[in-house]
């Protein structure tokens, strides 16, 4: 793709990254094949190829963002399935973000958007304020389905009926704290402990902290460590989530440069996609640039720190069929393919591919809330090939994945790291308790599911 930017244009290096990477684009197309806003909607601004030339001509005309340009940006869920796609590797996914960030800063956007975008970059991260205002939401959920399906009000109708009925207490472990390895120890590493999955599903970070000591690693979880930034970065509010980026970067290097660490553990496959940009994000700070890529190079998912460690032998009956969906940040963002599948087989489980895997389920971080429709309708579609699987359970290694699933099927959806952990001498995760689950129903046998 040519490009005209100016040499004073050029010396912002946010534009001459975005300059290198439109210059990759060939035009091909091969983007729009997986692109899920262009599968459903099928239109040519909104896939990867309209949204690349819709960026090029704002930054290159240096002029602020349109309702056109927010309206179909807003809509890229930035799954990334087109930098798995594309034969001239396109760095989609820093284009789109310097994008957002554009917009952000040039555009003004219908109050009640503004309004909703603050609140939502304001309490998501902050899990006192999360958990405070689901219970807020609780009486107010039976009136969901009074509100209309679209506009501003369908956003609030999607925010009421993705809140749980049931909140789980405050677990113990997302303190700031030390948990000692089982026997000898293997493996220092720092867990991110997250923002809403502590507030969703505490029982996540107790899994993974039980599953890494038992397999003998010692697990801190740093004092200060905050949200990754993931939220507010796909917001454009690059600020804030540069102000959380370094706060995780302090915390750790603390740790790295003290005890010592030998990976940073992120259970959530969103936060570790940008866990592992922290590097590129902060290019340019000279206080943080070096810091900053140290963390992103020991940055590690889950799965990967326990494949390198060795999963030990099942110690419970786990024929179970198991239904792996790949969050689109962890198959796309962090390329993370192989190791979550082997990992639940060597569980003892039997592991299925999901049909058009590829596809966002559409939950994508505040996708779900902020373009409800368009996330209703992926997440029936991935519903839909993860039924003709048949599984007794979905695994996934991401908290908006597992929320956005749950919400459309019966089917118990868990995190892969509840899974491993019940293998090997874990309680059996309660989703699935919940269902009253027997081995009946795979194997048709009067033996409970229960260890």
């Amino acid at each position: 793709m040519q490009t005209s930017f100016t040499e004073q244009q050029l010396r912002n290096p946010d534009v001459a990254e975005s300059e290198k990477i439109l210059r990759r684009c060939v035009h091909c197309g091969f983007c729009t094949a997986t692109c899920p806003t262009y599968v459903l909607l099928g239109d040519e601004l909104d896939s990867p190829r309209g949204r690349i030339y819709l960026i090029k001509d704002m930054l290159e005309n240096d002029r602020p963002a349109n309702a056109q340009v927010a309206k179909h940006i807003d809509r890229c869920l930035s799954c990334l399935a087109c930098m798995t796609t594309c034969p001239s590797d396109v760095h989609y996914m820093h284009l789109v973000d310097h994008a957002r960030k554009h917009i952000e800063a040039t555009y003004t956007r219908p109050l009640g958007d503004r309004l909703l975008r603050a609140v939502l970059s304001a309490v998501l991260p902050r899990p006192l304020l999360f958990r405070l205002a689901l219970l807020g939401a609780k009486p107010l959920r039976p009136l969901a389905r009074l509100l209309p399906a679209h506009g501003l009000a369908g956003r609030l109708r999607a925010m009421l009926e993705l809140a749980p009925a049931h909140l789980p207490a405050p677990s113990p472990v997302d303190a700031p704290q030390v948990f000692p390895a089982e026997g000898v120890r293997r493996a220092r590493v720092a867990l991110l402990s997250g923002c809403a999955q502590q507030v969703l599903a505490p029982e996540i970070n107790e899994a993974t902290i039980r599953l890494l000591t038992r397999h003998g690693a010692e697990v801190v979880v740093a004092k200060g460590a905050t949200c990754c930034g993931s939220l507010t970065h796909h917001m454009g509010k690059e600020r804030s989530a540069l102000r959380s980026a370094r706060a995780d970067i302090d915390a750790w290097s603390r740790e790295l440069e003290g005890p010592g660490l030998d990976a940073v553990v992120v259970n959530a496959s969103g936060c570790g996609t940008t866990v592992k940009d922290y590097g590129f994000m902060l290019r340019e700070d000279p206080a943080y640039a070096d810091k900053a890529a140290r963390i992103s190079a020991i940055a590690r998912d889950i799965t990967e720190v326990m494949t390198e460690l060795g999963l030990m032998p099942a110690v419970v009956d786990t024929d179970l069929v198991v239904a792996y969906h790949s969050a689109c940040s962890m198959q796309h963002g962090q390329h993370v393919t192989t190791e979550p599948k082997a990992l639940l087989s060597q569980a003892g489980f039997t592991v299925r591919d999901v049909p058009e895997g590829h596809l966002c389920c559409g939950s994508a971080g505040t996708y779900n809330m902020l373009q409800p429709e368009i996330a209703s309708q992926l997440r029936d579609r991935k519903i839909a090939n993860i039924e003709r699987v048949r599984p007794d359970v979905i695994a996934s290694g991401n908290i908006g994945c597992i929320a956005q699933l749950a919400a459309g099927t019966r089917v118990p959806v868990v995190h892969t790291v509840a899974l491993l952990d019940w293998a090997t001498g874990g309680p059996l995760p309660a989703a699935i308790a919940r269902l009253h689950l027997t081995a009946a129903t795979t194997r048709g046998t009067e033996q409970p599911l229960h260890p």
